[in-house]
C-alpha cells in the first residue's frame, strides 16, 4: 500500500514523502496514529490538499525549530560538579545531565539530540551541538565549573591570609 506520510517516521521516511508499506503496517499502526494517509483513499486533488496542508505544517515546524535553536545558542548553561587535582571530575557530565538542565530552564530537549562524543570529564567551557532536525543545529555552551565545598573555601581564605601576613611581616 501507498502511504503519504504526515509526519517523521523513523526508519521510514520523513513527512510529506511517499513511500510503500505492508497493508497491515498502514492498516494497523500509520493510519490510525495519523502518521500516514493512504494515497489510494481519494481523488488526485484531495491527495494534493492532502501534500500540500503537510508541507505547511512541515514549514511552521521547522521555523519553530530555528528559533528554538537561536535560543539555544545564545544560552550558557552551567554545571557544578565535584572535582578533584588538575580539574579533573568526580564522575562525568553526560547528555543526560545536559537535557535535564534544558528541561530546567525551560527547553525541552531530548537526550538523544545532544551530540557529546564522549562523556565530559574536566573543568572547562565547552561547545555542545545540538541536532533538532536535520539542518538544524545548534551550539550549546557548557561551563563545568567545580562545587566549593564551604570548609575548603574556609581553610582558602585562612591560608590567604597567613601568607598576607607573612609578607607584611
Amino acid at each position: 500500500m501507498q502511504v503519504i506520510l504526515s509526519e517523521d517516521v523513523d526508519n521510514l521516511g520523513a513527512m510529506g514523502e511517499t513511500v510503500k508499506v505492508a497493508d497491515g503496517y498502514a492498516r494497523n499502526y500509520l493510519i490510525p496514529r495519523k502518521l500516514a494517509v493512504q494515497l489510494d483513499s481519494g481523488s488526485a486533488k484531495q491527495i494534493d490538499h492532502q501534500k500540500r496542508v503537510i508541507k505547511n505544517r512541515e514549514e511552521k515546524h521547522r521555523e519553530h525549530l530555528q528559533e528554538v535553536s537561536k535560543a539555544l545558542e545564545a544560552l550558557t548553561i552551567e554545571i557544578k560538579v565535584r572535582a578533584g587535582a588538575e580539574d579533573h571530575i568526580f564522575g562525568s557530565v553526560t547528555g543526560r545531565d545536559l537535557a535535564e538542565k534544558l528541561k530546567e530552564l525551560g527547553h525541552d530537549v531530548d537526550r538523544k539530540t545532544i551530540l557529546l562524543e564522549g562523556p565530559i570529564r574536566e573543568l572547562g567551557i565547552y561547545s555542545v551541538p545540538i541536532r533538532l532536525a536535520s539542518g538544524i543545529e545548534a551550539n550549546l555552551k557548557v561551563w563545568v565549573d567545580a562545587i566549593e565545598d564551604p570548609e575548603e573555601h574556609e581553610k582558602k581564605k585562612k591560608e590567604e591570609e597567613k601568607t598576607t601576613d607573612e609578607q607584611e611581616e
